[in-house]
C-alpha cells in the first residue's frame, strides 16, 4: 500500500477498532445487524468507526427490482417527495456523525436527483469546512435518451467529523501514451465499469455495486485495521471489500433479505 498522504489539515491515524463479535471473514470480522440504522445505531458505542461509507435509497419514487434464483428482490424507494426525503435522511446522518470517530469520515453514495440537497444537509450536519471531495463515479451501462444527455454517472460526497482525516490516494492504471502500463494517483472522477448481467460477482440484489468500486473507496479512505460501518449494506459489497482489505465492518439494513445475503458474502 502506497504511504498514506498528509496534508496541513490531515494526518495520517490508525489507533483503534471496533467490537469484535460477529462472522468473521479472513482476518477481518464483520458484523451485520437487522434493522433500521436509526434504531440501531443509538446502541452503538460513540467513536469507534473511521470510515462511513452508505449507498441510501436514490428517491425514485418507484421499487427497485431484481430476480436472483426465481425469487424477486424489491424494495420501495419512494418517500413522497424530496423534502420528505431529506428530513428522512436527517436523522440517520446525525446518528453516523456521533459513531464516527472524531478522526472519521463519511460517504454519502446519491445521484442526480438529490445530490445537491443532501450537499446542504452535509454541510448542515458536519459543517461546510468538513467537506473533502465530490466524487463522480463514471460507469458505461445503462440507457439514453432523445430529449437530454446521457445520464451516466453518480455523485459520491466525501465529509470529514474533524480537523483531521485518513487518507491513501489509489492508484489506477495511466491513460497517456507517456505513462502506458504505469499507474497514477485517482481523481475525483472514478471510472470503475458497473456489473453487467452476466457478471460472477452478482449475487441478484437491485442496487448492488461493483467490489471494484468499494475497495478502491475503503481502501483510500479507511486506515489498515481500521473499521468500516455500512448502515444500509444491502448486498453487503462494502462489507466484503472492507473483510478482503482487512478491515473490519459493521453493516446495518432493515431488509431481512439483505441481512442474510450480507451474512453468506461475508462467510
Amino acid at each position: 500500500m502506497a504511504a498514506a498522504a498528509r496534508t496541513p489539515r490531515a494526518r495520517r491515524r490508525t489507533a483503534g477498532v471496533g467490537a469484535r463479535t460477529g462472522s468473521g471473514c479472513g482476518d477481518a470480522t464483520v458484523r451485520v445487524l437487522h434493522g433500521d440504522c436509526l434504531d440501531v445505531l443509538p446502541r452503538l458505542e460513540p467513536r469507534q468507526f473511521h470510515f462511513c461509507c452508505i449507498d441510501p435509497p436514490f428517491n425514485t419514487g418507484s421499487a427497485k427490482r431484481s430476480v436472483r434464483s426465481g425469487a424477486a428482490l424489491a424494495y420501495s424507494d419512494s418517500f413522497g417527495g424530496l423534502d420528505a426525503y431529506i428530513e428522512w435522511l436527517r436523522p440517520r446522518l446525525q446518528a453516523i456523525h456521533r459513531v464516527l470517530r472524531d478522526d472519521g469520515t463519511v460517504l454519502v453514495h446519491c445521484d442526480w436527483r438529490a445530490s445537491h440537497r443532501i450537499r446542504v444537509l452535509l454541510d448542515e450536519v458536519f459543517g461546510e469546512r468538513r467537506f473533502l471531495n465530490h466524487l463522480v463515479w463514471r460507469y458505461g451501462l445503462g440507457g439514453s435518451s432523445p430529449r437530454m444527455f446521457a445520464r451516466k454517472h453518480d455523485d459520491l460526497l466525501w465529509y470529514a467529523k474533524g480537523d483531521a482525516w485518513w487518507f491513501d490516494a489509489p492508484r489506477v492504471p495511466a491513460t497517456s501514451q507517456r505513462l502506458k502500463g504505469q499507474t497514477k494517483k485517482a481523481t475525483d472522477v472514478l471510472e470503475v465499469p458497473s456489473i453487467n448481467n452476466m457478471a460472477k460477482e452478482r449475487v441478484g440484489w437491485p442496487t448492488q455495486k461493483p467490489l471494484a468500486l468499494l475497495e478502491l473507496l475503503v481502501g483510500a479512505c479507511c486506515p489498515p485495521g481500521g473499521t468500516v460501518l455500512d448502515c444500509f449494506c444491502g448486498s453487503g459489497t462494502a462489507l466484503v471489500a472492507a473483510a478482503r482489505l482487512g478491515r473490519m465492518a459493521v453493516g446495518v439494513d432493515q431488509d431481512a433479505r439483505a441481512v442474510a445475503l450480507t451474512r453468506r458474502r461475508v462467510r
